[in-house]
């Protein structure tokens, strides 16, 4: 009886009202005991969130309120992408098998589990807090989704770290039964609110608008992906890092169309968006593709074609890292010193 209605409750809609985040010294964590916004962050830094926060299911969502966004304003989404033989899972795309909706349905767990069910993502794990060395902390929970199509069954490890206030980590684990994955990418699916047109690489800055310069969108609405491999991509000691920027001073004074919705309107600072990779492997690879409209209209980006996805790929090991960033540093800060393409 349990069972039957805990998958009933997953059928149906999210309760009307959600107890908001609270504040433990300098974290933010969901609320307790009740109906609440699956929301972990870091005070003045980055902080993620997770449906039903506004916004499709299936994506983790990526807030950075101290780029002088508003609240629960979505700087960009991640999306579970494992790959099972030839077959490219897709979180946002597919629809549940639990009530076949498009997106997957994602929850979330204190402790990682090797059979985790399915759990109300309006009542989140509120997370733990561990050391991480130097008498710094880091909360942490793991994210849970459902199975595949292709049969993978990730579970995603979300690390938040006190003394890297504008990243969050990411390790990758399958559950018992899941299908072995060849890789379980995590892509970065909102590239075009920023409008990242500048690839930094260690010795090559691309721009997005040359790329893709007289080609036509492909069969799906993207410009087809552009790959590099590991001896592209900037080393600094046992680490790699890859960065997107707009190729705009102050993106949020851009003119837009009339046809562009408000929520397509860029708020905010401008940004340095990155992913980095200790240890890598050496069949790891960097990944973009492109739009020239907005995602969902046709309403056309100013200054054409940017960045959409953008993403490393690496062969899956059980407990890999990554780290995704969105800082307003430059990339000169960061290390990139490269002549542009």
């Amino acid at each position: 009886m349990k069972t039957l209605l805990l998958l009933l409750a997953l059928q149906a809609a999210p309760p009307d009202h959600l107890a908001p985040p609270v504040r433990i010294g300098k974290w933010i964590v969901p609320a307790q005991k009740t109906d609440a916004r699956p929301v972990w962050g870091i005070k003045g830094g980055v902080s993620v969130g997770l449906w039903p926060q506004g916004g499709p299911r299936g994506l983790l969502r990526v807030y950075t309120p101290y780029l002088g966004q508003r609240r629960y304003r979505v700087m960009n989404f991640i999306a579970v992408e494992p790959v099972v033989g030839r077959a490219r899972g897709l979180s946002e795309l597919e629809p549940s098998g639990l009530d076949r909706v498009r997106g997957k349905r994602m929850w979330t767990s204190n402790d990682l589990e090797n059979d985790p069910g399915p759990a109300l993502p309006w009542r989140p794990a509120r997370g733990k807090f561990i050391d991480v060395g130097k008498g710094k902390k880091a909360l942490t929970f793991f994210l849970v989704v459902e199975r595949f199509r292709n049969g993978a069954r990730p579970v995603i490890q979300v690390l938040l770290r006190e003394d890297l206030p504008h990243e969050v980590g990411f390790r990758i684990f399958s559950a018992r039964g899941g299908k072995r994955m060849k890789s379980c990418i995590l892509t970065a699916t909102m590239g075009n609110w920023a409008r990242l047109r500048n690839l930094w690489l260690k010795n090559d800055v691309f721009e997005s608008t040359h790329l893709w310069a007289g080609q036509d969108l492909n069969r799906f609405g993207f410009m087809d992906s552009r790959a590099w491999p590991l001896k592209k991509l900037l080393r600094i000691k046992d680490e790699v890092i890859v960065a997107c920027t707009p190729d705009e001073a102050d993106p949020a004074r851009a003119g837009y169309s009339k046809s562009v919705p408000s929520w397509w309107r860029y708020r905010g600072r401008v940004a340095t968006q990155y992913w980095r990779k200790r240890k890598p492997h050496k069949g790891l690879v960097v990944r973009v593709n492109g739009r020239n409209t907005y995602w969902g209209t046709k309403a056309p980006i100013p200054g054409g074609v940017a960045f959409e996805n953008f993403e490393f790929e690496e062969p899956f090991s059980p407990g890999q890292e990554f780290w995704f960033g969105v800082t307003p540093r430059s990339p000169d800060s960061l290390g990139f010193k490269p002549v542009r393409q």
